[in-house]
């Protein structure tokens, strides 16, 4: 999942998350990753309006838009 995220960080791409909390809630969220480090990483996120930090082991699956073919991820 980190080496996913990477990647949608360097292409500046946005993505659709399905994420776990601490809690046990599960959200969708659309967010824009500015910093990946070992464990979490930090991200704009369009749902909450605001930067927020999630954990990498509790997204549960990610999905990258797609604004032009050319920007599919192989």
């Amino acid at each position: 999942m980190k080496e996913q995220l990477m990647k949608v960080m360097v292409r500046n791409q946005l993505i659709d998350m399905i994420y776990q909390s601490k809690s046990g809630d599960v959200t969708k969220r659309r967010v824009k990753v500015l910093k990946v480090t070992d464990q979490s990483f930090s991200a704009y996120c369009f749902t909450k309006q605001a930067r927020r930090t999630f954990l990498i082991d509790h997204v549960l699956t990610i999905l990258p838009l797609i604004r032009r073919e050319r920007d599919i991820i192989c």
